[in-house]
């Protein structure tokens, strides 16, 4: 496990949510699509933000299942901005989870997500990049 892992989250809280029973798969854990799609609203949020503009997902990469959820955890995102192409940006989201008992929240899942800008008629558009982006 990495040092960060260890040392807990860094970087925009984007999205914070209670795992449901109705999030389970058939173990009883909660479902990685589910997690993933935590993640995917909470990536969108942070990069629609940072491009000022309507943001598609286009590509997630180097997806890592570190450990499991469990009905009741409350699971956070957090999203740090890796790459600003021309179009595109790459944002680095990890999603972190408090189980009842506990006092720290741990890494369960990291990946990076690709977001394209696009206009009113969904074409990509050019991201403006005159001022750092906003804060979530």
């Amino acid at each position: 496990m990495s040092e960060q892992a260890t040392a807990g989250p860094s970087g925009d809280l984007c999205i914070r949510t209670l795992a449901m029973p109705a999030d389970t798969n058939a173990n009883g854990d909660i479902f990685g699509g589910w997690l993933l799609s935590q993640m995917d609203v909470g990536g969108g949020v942070f990069a629609s933000k940072a491009a000022r503009s309507r943001t598609v997902t286009v590509a997630i990469e180097a997806m890592n299942f570190r450990k499991a959820v469990y009905v009741g955890d409350l699971v956070s995102v957090y999203a740090n901005l890796v790459r600003v192409g021309r179009t595109s940006l790459t944002v680095h989201l990890e999603a972190w989870a408090l189980r009842r008992k506990e006092l720290h929240p741990f890494l369960v899942t990291d990946g990076n997500f690709t977001y394209v800008s696009i206009d009113d008629q969904g074409r990509p558009q050019p991201i403006e990049r005159n001022d750092p982006p906003i804060a979530t």
